[in-house]
């Protein structure tokens, strides 16, 4: 495992992009670590260490995945996602606090956090929805990663029409977050379920648009005819 993560750093090193790397960080409040490698490159490198990474055991690919996550670079964290999500037909249940533990110990920014939950966790929800109780367990956190992760991992879900009540119950326990990096992250879950549910998601914004944050707001009317949007924001 260490022969790969020496051949995958190299490969990311070869490949910077120096424009990038200086305007990287515009995209974040925090301090990130990257190499300043393009999304498309990364991904190219990422979808060639597969034959590899899928000749190793489960067991294998996690510890693989931790050694990675510990670097704190964004990229390693995006390659992370790639390779558990390529394994997510062996997911279990016992699985999940090793996902809960990864965010709450590495997750350090949105894109890390999105990728990784949008898909990795949210399918692993949808094979396991009584895993549902467990995301309403992170609204409570201190951490807002795991506030966001409460909601963006329903992002794929809810654009399937599913899980409409815990939506909701996750939104109503993000309402009043001041955070706009949760703000959002809810936002976003509840235009994702107007796919689909989109009276009910209107309805829901319009009973509670005199205390939900106009962050949230915008986010969860973005994709809602005009009249609807109109409405939703008159005060």
């Amino acid at each position: 495992m260490n022969d790969i993560i020496k051949k995958l750093r190299s490969q990311l090193k070869e490949n910077i992009d120096y424009d990038r790397k200086a305007n990287r960080d515009r995209a974040f409040k925090e301090e990130i670590k990257f190499y300043g490698v393009t999304n498309p490159v990364m991904h190219k490198i990422s979808k060639g260490f597969l034959p590899e990474i899928k000749k190793l055991s489960k067991t294998e690919i996690f510890e693989l995945a931790e050694m990675l996550w510990q670097s704190g670079i964004i990229e390693e964290s995006f390659i992370v996602c790639n390779w558990v999500y390529s394994i997510r037909k062996q997911f279990v249940p016992e699985d999940f606090n090793t996902f809960k533990k990864w965010i709450e110990l590495y997750v350090n920014n949105w894109a890390s956090c999105d990728t990784f939950c949008n898909h990795t966790v949210g399918d692993f929800v949808h094979m396991y929805p009584e895993f549902l109780n467990e995301l309403k367990v992170f609204t409570k956190s201190d951490n807002r990663w795991m506030r966001r992760a409460a909601a963006v991992t329903l992002i794929v879900p809810a654009k399937k029409g599913l899980f409409l009540n815990d939506i909701f119950e996750i939104a109503d326990k993000l309402l009043l977050d001041n955070d706009d990096l949760v703000q959002k992250g809810y936002g976003w879950m509840l235009k994702a379920a107007s796919h689909i549910h989109q009276q009910e998601v209107f309805d829901y914004v319009v009973k509670n648009k005199f205390t939900m944050p106009r962050t949230a707001l915008r986010y969860a009317i973005e994709k809602m005819p005009k009249e609807m949007r109109q409405e939703a924001m008159e005060k």
